[in-house]
C-alpha cells in the first residue's frame, strides 16, 4: 500500500519504498521469473509449480496492496496536494532525504570512481524535474505507452513514474481514469505497465549483479536530483490550461521559504514544514527497521 501511495505522487518513487522495506530484489526476481514460469509451467497446466517459481503469493499480496492504495488514496492525495501543498511536499521531502541516506548505505565498497555515476544521477534527475509539463492526446496508444514508460521509472528507486506522467501530460488523464474506474483505459495502461515491467526488471537485475555499487551510486544521485521536484516552496513561471479547463502550473522553480512569502504574501509555514519533513524522515527509518526485522525473521 505504501508503494501505491508513493506511485500516485509526482516526485516520489514506489521503487524507493520497495528498496527501503527490503523487498526490492525479491520483487525483481519474481518479475524476471514470470515469463519462464508462464511458458515452462503454466502452459503445461502445472499451476502449483508456476505459482512457486514466480513467487505468486508475494506478487499477489504486493499487487493487491498497490491497487488498494491507488484506488482509495488517489482522490485524497490529489485533494491534499491542492489544499496543503507545502506540508505535503515537506513530508515527501523528508521521505526522500531519508531514502538517500538508506540507499547510499547499501554501497559495499566506497571509492572515488562512484562520484561520477552519483553526479550523473543528480544532473539527470534534476534536469527531468525542470522539464515543463507536456500534453499528449489521451488516445489508446498514449495510455499504453504511458504505462510502459511510467512503470520503468516506478521500478527504479529515485525516479517517479507519476512525475514522468506529469511531464508527458498523461498524469491527469490516468488519474481521472482511476477515479472514474474506466476499465477499458485502465486495462490498456496496465498492459503497457506489464510490457515495461518485464523488460526493465531484467536489465536492472543484470546491472545490479554486475555493477552493484555503480548502480546504487546512480540511484542515489537520482534521488538527490529528485529533491528539486518535492521542494515545498515553488514559484510558478508559466501556466497552462489542462483538459478540464483548469489553470495549472506549466513551469516552476524552487525558491526559499522567505522569498515565497515575499512573492505570494502567504505564510511559508516553515516551522511546521520542518516538523513534517522530520516526520517523513523518521517514518522511513521506522519502515527500514521493520523491513530489517522481517528479513532477519525470514533468515532465522
Amino acid at each position: 500500500m505504501a508503494m501505491g501511495a508513493a506511485d500516485i505522487v509526482p516526485g516520489v518513487s514506489g521503487g524507493t519504498i520497495a528498496f527501503i522495506t527490503g523487498i526490492y530484489f525479491r520483487l525483481l526476481e519474481a518479475i524476471n521469473a514470470m515469463p519462464g514460469a508462464i511458458m515452462g509451467e503454466l502452459v503445461r497446466g502445472r499451476f502449483n509449480v508456476f505459482w512457486q517459481v514466480c513467487d505468486g503469493t508475494f506478487l499477489l499480496c504486493l499487487l493487491a496492496g498497490v491497487l488498494t492504495s491507488i484506488l482509495t488514496l488517489a482522490s485524497a492525495i490529489s485533494y491534499a496536494l491542492v489544499e496543503f501543498p507545502i506540508l505535503i511536499w515537506s513530508f515527501f521531502f523528508g521521505l526522500i532525504v531519508a531514502s538517500v541516506w538508506h540507499v547510499g548505505r547499501q554501497v559495499r565498497h566506497y571509492r572515488f570512481s562512484l562520484v561520477l555515476p552519483l553526479i550523473i544521477g543528480i544532473v539527470v534527475a534534476w534536469w527531468i524535474t525542470t522539464l515543463p509539463a507536456g500534453q499528449l492526446a489521451p488516445s489508446a496508444l498514449a495510455f499504453f505507452g504511458a504505462g510502459a514508460l511510467a512503470i520503468c521509472a516506478m521500478i527504479l528507486p529515485g525516479i517517479s513514474g507519476s512525475f514522468i506522467l506529469v511531464i508527458i501530460g498523461m498524469y491527469a488523464p490516468v488519474l481521472a481514469a482511476i477515479k472514474s474506474a474506466d476499465i477499458g483505459i485502465l486495462v490498456l495502461f496496465m498492459a503497457g505497465c506489464l510490457l515495461g515491467l518485464l523488460s526493465v526488471a531484467r536489465v536492472i537485475t543484470w546491472a545490479f549483479h554486475h555493477f552493484h555499487d555503480l548502480v546504487l551510486a546512480l540511484l542515489t544521485g537520482f534521488m538527490v536530483g529528485a529533491l528539486n521536484k518535492v521542494w515545498p516552496w515553488k514559484q510558478t513561471l508559466s501556466w497552462r490550461t489542462n483538459s478540464a479547463g483548469e489553470q495549472v502550473p506549466l513551469n516552476e522553480s524552487s525558491i526559499g521559504p522567505f522569498t515565497f512569502a515575499d512573492l505570494t504574501g502567504q505564510d511559508p509555514k516553515l516551522g511546521l514544514a520542518v516538523l513534517i519533513a522530520l516526520a517523513g524522515f523518521l517514518l522511513v527509518l521506522l519502515v527500514e527497521w521493520v523491513g530489517t526485522r522481517h528479513q532477519q525473521g525470514r533468515i532465522s
